[in-house]
């Protein structure tokens, strides 16, 4: 397979993985003050199971990693499966009480 190129498209609020120049998936985000919440992951059919998912999650990452000191939320499910799988990037996440809906 090709080399998969991740990078952070902030005019689109997303970080997109392209082949070849060519759009194969994205990350979704919104930032507010020092948070980077993840969203949605989409991942071109064509390519689904190839690993795109996971190069996409692990560039993002290290790309908020290296911009300082943020923090991600991970609302999007597959972003917060796979932080879950690979524990070196936990430290990221914030750590938000559960809410209780009492009646």
């Amino acid at each position: 397979m090709a080399t998969i190129d991740v990078h952070d498209a902030p005019g689109r609020n997303r970080y997109e993985a392209r082949i070849d120049g060519e759009l194969v998936g994205f990350a979704e985000y919104q930032r507010s003050g020092d948070r980077v919440l993840f969203t949605h992951t989409e991942v071109e059919s064509r390519v689904s199971g190839q690993g795109v998912g996971s190069v996409l999650v692990r560039g993002a990452l290290d790309d908020v990693r290296a911009g300082g000191p943020h923090r991600v939320v991970p609302l999007c499910p597959f972003v917060r499966a796979w932080i879950t799988a690979h524990a070196e990037y936990a430290d990221l996440v914030v750590q938000t009480p559960s809410v209780e809906v009492t009646e």
